[in-house]
């Protein structure tokens, strides 16, 4: 009692103390900058006289703070741009001190400020920071404050880029949105000074997306694997979406751009002063490390990431959602996308903006919230905001080959959106996904499904698991590997993991519980210990193994067991594999001691790592050269004991990727032969998503490895650089430029200095790294050839999925064909996700592998290879 009395004393104290601390004093500058940031959140129109007041009140103005202010607000919060583009017209109107009417103008001071941290923007390549500084200039030029052939000069620049040579599509795509989106604000101003300029800007753009043809086929989020020149009807590219929509703004003389954007500026007085003249600028060159990294098999150990084209899904029809390739569709995808991108660390206040972002618009752009004030309809809006935001962060969340930000970013923020305001939301969540779903049989990309899968899961899982099962039940019927069963099955694997197997089973209805339809598991997930049954073979064996194992016993003493009993197998069953057999049962009772949580799994991996290590020999008793067999023993065993929780393979195996019990190439190896069987359900080889994760877990592992050893070798070579630079320095080397005439002095060899033991050992380590991802990507791209495009063991349905004939009669394909036609899908999807580490290697990778291949003229084999080229960068 007196604990907790003098407890309560203490609290109340402590509140005393919190009430008697000094208010926090706001210097003038810091309430004016939150003042600048605040502007427009009530009434914008009214606010702006009010604030410049304040500016001008503030004495003495502090032009690089102010300027400062504006420049964060403006990239910071790009939907208020508008209003301080007004505020800096406005304060042209304004002396920059006293009644002195010949100073120089505040407007002009803070755009001249203003354009020092865009410069400092630009130079650093940050292109979300310099594309909405463009936007800002765009606004001035409308509003007569900046002049439009500096304008116009600013946004060439930015199409010289795509002039470059060998530009990369990211610093191309960048670029082009600078210059396009200043010319949909500022349009109207440049066309006014020079017809040929808007031209010359949209030639260069169209000239540009025209090259990257090739590109395009790889990251459409619908598939079609034979040749076809048909428009994407499902989604639209980024690049092609903006030259439509500036095409259509300049057909008409930009007369739309005051029904895209808010123009406050257009009530102020005509502009009196001479317009100022943005200064020349030079895009800067990218920055490209030149490491002379080198491996003994003389490849470049660089890697550059390859970025691919941008394709935005759309689930609506255009009048529920605006359509991207028209102006007002356009600049409401762009600011929206400028929105989630800029609040990523923040997702709650990312969801209340966005369901609040129709106030930034022109009037009448979306449907009233319930419960607005009823207001009257434009003709061509109208559409729904809720479903406009959902598109949007879904079409964000469906790039390929991945998203800009991780998956649950996106997912998190729908579930923000929901809670915020169910009643709409809702609806337009649940539509998305029904769309999502009928496009699984139309060719939705597998990498696409896997996401779906993981969105639906967890976005279930925060409302109850409440979800209309009925209206799938007819899909029952299709093909057991058809899309829509693989989606329906995997989507209730995860809602089990993310809660309880009886729980979720109640959710279904009757037909999805019948065991025939195998839509649910038949039992909950869980460890499947293949000796804990008396009935079954080598049972007291392994339960004596288990003993010990619970018992912690020292690994020198269970070798020595498991050699007793191996010697006893051999006496007692000559026919059996005895070593597979002692490798499974010492890997499996390894795993049932460690099954009860994540900590009791890798305290177990710990304790016996010799044994592992071992058992991976191939070896009982003594180690020796590492085999294949014994390490495929190992892995399978894992797969035999975790097969009703097959995300625990994934995970295991990683484990013993990073003990290096296993090689990523081992991993590799085991998904393209053992797991065929197990887990896709095929003799013939072929490739589902269980065997994606894990080649896609081993493939990371090898460049994670690669990568950090990299780092670890250039942070060696820097410190013994700047000890070589510290020893010149201390020898008092002179750097100054010797002008006396110096007798002839026979030149003494320079020895070069040995490198340091660490370094030594870190350039080993990083060839066998090096070495080691070579042979896993290779083998990668051995068990496609295999499954694909084999000369010695051709599937047969390879190339009929992929024809057109075999796509337009996709309603009768068989298991074998659909699970053919994933395969595919995941061939792809390794060619553009690790194109950066293909391209590193292709010439070797290209050799080997595609000796086994089959002749060209084969439909399979043509495919095959052609994805690869546009892949590696080589002609198609």
């Amino acid at each position: 009692m007196s604990y907790n009395g003098g407890g309560g004393y203490r609290r109340r104290n402590r509140d005393h103390d919190y009430d008697r601390r000094e208010p926090v004093y706001e210097s003038p500058e810091q309430k004016l900058r939150a003042s600048i940031i605040r502007l427009g959140e009530v009434d914008g129109d009214q606010e702006l006289p009010r604030l410049v007041e304040q500016i001008c009140e503030t004495t003495p103005i502090n032009i690089s703070y102010l300027s400062e202010s504006v420049r964060i607000a403006v990239t910071e919060q790009p939907y208020k741009i508008p209003y301080y583009a007004a505020l800096t017209r406005l304060l042209h109107d304004k002396p920059s001190s006293g009644e002195d009417t010949t100073a120089t103008s505040l407007g002009r001071q803070v755009l001249e400020d203003f354009w020092k941290g865009f410069q400092a923007y630009l130079d650093k390549l940050s292109w979300r920071d310099t594309r909405l500084c463009v936007h800002f200039f765009a606004h001035l030029t409308t509003a007569k404050v900046v002049s439009p052939q500096s304008m116009f000069d600013l946004l060439k620049s930015f199409t010289a880029v795509l002039d470059e040579f060998g530009v990369s599509h990211g610093r191309a795509k960048q670029a082009a949105l600078c210059a396009v989106e200043g010319l949909i604000m500022s349009g109207a101003e440049i066309k006014a000074k020079t017809s040929a300029n808007v031209s010359e800007i949209t030639t260069s753009i169209q000239s540009y997306i025209e090259s990257i043809g090739d590109n395009k086929a790889l990251v459409q989020p619908t598939v079609k694997l034979y040749p076809t020149n048909d428009p994407i009807e499902t989604a639209d590219e980024i690049l092609e979406a903006a030259l439509a929509a500036v095409q259509i703004l300049n057909s008409s003389d930009f007369a739309q751009t005051s029904d895209i954007v808010l123009q406050p500026y257009t009530v102020s007085p005509d502009f009196a002063d001479a317009p100022f003249d943005l200064p020349s600028v030079l895009v800067p060159p990218e920055v490209i490390e030149l490491d002379a990294l080198s491996t003994d098999t003389g490849e470049d150990a660089q890697v550059k990431k390859e970025e691919w084209p941008d394709y935005y899904v759309r689930l609506f029809d255009n009048d529920v959602t605006p359509d991207p390739t028209t102006p007002v569709g356009y600049a409401i995808r762009a600011g929206i996308l400028d929105l989630i991108d800029i609040f990523e660390i923040n997702r709650k206040e990312c969801a209340r903006l966005l369901l609040e972002f129709p106030k930034w618009l022109p009037h009448g752009t979306f449907k009233p919230r319930p419960g607005a004030p009823p207001q009257e309809p434009v003709a061509g809006k109208d559409w729904q905001l809720e479903s406009t935001v959902i598109e949007t962060i879904l079409g964000t969340l469906f790039l390929l080959p991945d998203p800009q930000h991780k998956t649950i970013y996106y997912i998190a923020l729908i579930t923000e959106l929901c809670k915020l305001s169910p009643s709409t939301v809702g609806p337009a969540v649940g539509k998305s996904i029904r769309k999502l779903y009928g496009l699984l049989a139309d060719g939705l990309d597998v990498a696409l499904a896997s996401r779906l899968i993981d969105w639906f899961a967890i976005h279930m899982s925060n409302f109850g698991f409440q979800w209309v099962w009925k209206e799938w039940i007819p899909d029952l019927d299709l093909s057991l590997q058809h899309p829509k069963r693989v989606f329906m099955r995997n989507a209730i694997d995860f809602e089990i993991r993310l809660s309880y197997y009886d729980r979720i089973l109640k959710t279904l209805p009757e037909p999805m519980q019948n065991p025939d339809n195998r839509v649910v598991p038949s039992e909950a997930p869980g460890p499947d210990y293949e000796y804990d049954d008396p009935a079954r073979p080598h049972y007291d064996a392994a339960q004596t193994v288990l003993g010990l194992l619970r018992g912690r016993a020292k690994a020198e003493d269970v070798m020595s067991h498991l050699e007793s009993v191996k010697n006893s197998l051999e006496t007692t069953d000559s026919d059996t594999n005895t070593d597979s057999v002692i490798r499974s049962i010492a890997v499996q009772s390894l795993l049932h001691i460690g099954s009860r949580s994540f900590s009791h799994f890798l305290n177990a991996i710990e304790r016996y790592l010799p044994l592992l290590r071992n058992l991976a020999s191939g070896s009982i008793s003594t180690t020796g050269v590492s085999n294949l067999e014994a390490r495929m023993d190992i892995l399978t065993a894992v797969s035999d004991f975790w097969s009703h929780s097959k995300h625990m393979i994934v995970i295991v195996f990683d484990k013993l990727m990073q003990y290096q019990i296993v090689d990523p190439t081992d991993v590799v190896s085991w998904a393209f032969t053992h797991g065929v069987e197990r887990i896709a359900g095929s003799t013939h080889p072929s490739l589902s998503s269980l065997q994606w994760d894990v080649i896609k877990s081993a493939l990371n592992k090898a460049n994670g490895r690669v990568v950090i050893a990299r780092r670890k070798v250039s942070a060696l070579r820097k410190e013994a650089d700047e000890k070589a630079a510290m020893a010149i320095v201390s020898n008092g080397t002179s750097m100054e430029v010797d002008t006396e005439v110096k007798p002839d002095v026979p030149e003494v060899p320079e020895v070069p200095e040995p490198e340091s033991p660490a370094l030594t050992t870190a350039l080993k380590a990083f060839a066998t790294l090096t070495r080691e991802q070579k042979a896993a990507l290779s083998r990668t791209l051995d068990g496609f050839v295999d499954c694909l495009a084999s000369a010695t063991n051709p599937n047969p349905t390879a190339k009929t999925v992929i024809s057109e004939n075999g796509w337009h009669n996709r309603a009768n394909w068989s298991e074998a064909d659909w699970v053919t036609w994933g395969t595919w899908g995941w061939y792809r999807h390794f060619c553009r996700l690790y194109s950066p580490y293909l391209r590193n290697y292709a010439t070797t990778l290209g050799t080997v592998s595609f000796a086994k291949v089959g002749n060209a003229g084969d439909p399979a084999v043509d495919t095959f290879r052609k994805i690869w080229n546009v892949t590696t960068g080589q002609d198609v």
